[in-house]
């Protein structure tokens, strides 16, 4: 058990970082432009801001999965990266299938990888919570002061 804890919490440390930089890189853009002034935006132009923060957040839940899939490949538990992907997915979004299981040695790290991936979700929905308040907020305003 102790193993796979020095062996799961880094990744899950690593994910936690890569998160933070998929929020930052994807707010950044959403700020300077949704923010940059006193500009009524349009419904696409809004549109397309929500939606490519919405991407890249998935995009960061997709290459943390690609992570965990690249672990399970490297501990021998998988032959193919696309099964390990499939496991590691599965895993992430806490579905549970429970057609492909790891061995007993490295079993537990799926339930870590289940909890970063719930967290990792609930970041992400945050974020875009945040940038659709913050739209509404910010047409609100604009509307107000005309």
């Amino acid at each position: 058990m102790l193993i796979n804890l020095l062996v799961g919490i880094p990744v899950m440390v690593l994910c936690l970082v890569m998160q933070a930089l998929f929020v930052a890189f994807s707010l950044k853009p959403y700020v300077r432009y949704a923010r940059g002034g006193s500009v009524h935006l349009s419904a696409w132009r809004v549109t397309l801001l929500l939606s490519v923060v919405m991407l890249v957040m998935l995009l960061g839940n997709f290459v943390q999965m690609g992570v965990w899939g690249a672990l399970f490949l490297m501990l021998g538990e998988f032959d193919s990266f696309a099964t390990a992907l499939y496991h590691s997915g599965v895993n992430f979004a806490t579905l549970g299938y429970g057609d492909i299981v790891m061995t007993e040695q490295w079993r537990l790290l799926g339930p870590l990888e289940a909890a970063n991936g719930i967290l990792m979700f609930g970041v992400s929905t945050a974020a875009m919570t945040a940038a659709v308040s913050d739209v509404i907020k910010h047409q609100f305003e604009l509307d107000r002061s005309r």
